[in-house]
């Protein structure tokens, strides 16, 4: 499949100390023409202060939707466990329609110990994790067929990992867009592995998207070469500097054939 290029900033929520200073940020990045307004799924910053100012994603999301107009919006990612999966549908069904149908569900199976142990949720292994990751998104592709409206849609399912057995086979199975922390190399080599997992459930690996971070200007040519069409800037509280999505809005302006508008 033919893709556009698309930059995506991820506003995180961490070391802002007023909800304001976030607002700004997401108006500011769709100004300056960023196709996908990203936040991420923790509950403490993940670097500087550790008990820094923090604010929560999902209800986060549904002021971004209302904010905004034209970007694409989504968690970078909703981290697996922290809340029931069939709820979890009906929140992201609800948001898609705040957004007009602009909201890409992204998931992963969690990671940061932190967040579970200060919550209260089971952080268990890697493997407990995964597994429950595999049937809470059996679950909400169920509950989003179910659910009355339905998503606007199409509504993307991201899945964000690299885990070549396991994570690799979860996004042949449901992902629209894969994202993973991956150079070159180990991109083109585990993007081989998802060839192999589609292969066995009779899926065409062209229809996942690749994503990445931003790599800088130098970097980026390279993999949008082996497929990656989504790079995303990551920026933190509370200035949310926004120089490096400048950067990329401009490297993807001269590398697309066609300026992306709409909702692609």
């Amino acid at each position: 499949m033919s893709r556009p290029i698309r930059i995506g900033v991820q506003i995180q929520p961490q070391q802002a100390p007023k909800y304001g200073l976030i607002r700004d940020a997401v108006l500011r990045a769709e100004d300056v023409g960023v196709d996908v307004v990203f936040n991420w799924d923790h509950f403490y910053p993940l670097y500087g202060d550790p008990d820094g100012a923090h604010f929560e994603c999902w209800t986060m999301l549904g002021a971004i939707a209302e904010q905004t107009e034209r970007v694409r919006l989504g968690a970078l990612v909703t981290g697996g466990g922290y809340r029931n999966p069939d709820l979890l549908a009906d929140m992201a069904r609800t948001v898609d329609h705040i957004s007009g149908g602009r909201l890409i569900l992204g998931l992963g199976a969690g990671w940061f110990e932190r967040d579970y142990d200060e919550y209260g949720y089971e952080f268990g292994t890697a493997g407990t994790r995964i597994d429950k990751f595999k049937d809470s998104l059996a679950r909400i592709t169920d509950r989003l067929a179910r659910l009355n409206p339905p998503p606007v849609g199409p509504m993307p399912i991201l899945i964000g990992g690299g885990g070549e057995r396991k994570t690799l086979r979860l996004v042949a199975d449901y992902a629209d867009i894969w994202h993973t922390f991956a150079d070159l190399e180990v991109l083109q080599r585990k993007s081989k592995i998802l060839a192999e997992h589609c292969a066995v459930v009779g899926r065409d690996p062209a229809l996942i998207e690749r994503s990445v971070q931003w790599p800088g200007a130098e970097a980026a040519g390279a993999l949008a070469a082996a497929g990656v069409t989504l790079f995303t800037v990551g920026v933190g509280g509370p200035d949310y500097d926004l120089s490096a999505v400048v950067e990329a809005i401009g490297w993807r302006d001269d590398y697309n054939p066609e300026p992306v508008t709409g909702i692609a």
